[in-house]
């Protein structure tokens, strides 16, 4: 994880979200992706690169094509 400040960046969430306990994601300026949690936005944020996320993402929109 990585705590540097990343103000500029536009964070977005599920509208399924309940208020503040859900993940953020958003594309850094060097293409990169970060997740951070949205209750503790100071709390440091993972990144990925493009093909690691998607390889991350890959299990979890298999589970909601299955309807989990």
């Amino acid at each position: 994880m990585t705590s540097r400040p990343l103000p500029e960046i536009i964070w977005k969430k599920s509208s399924r979200c309940d208020l503040n306990n859900c993940v953020e994601v958003a594309l850094l300026p060097d293409g990169s992706i970060g997740l951070r949690d949205s209750k503790n936005i100071d709390g440091g944020t993972l990144t990925f690169s493009p093909e690691g996320w998607t390889k991350f993402i890959g299990p979890i929109k298999g589970a909601d094509d299955q309807g989990y």
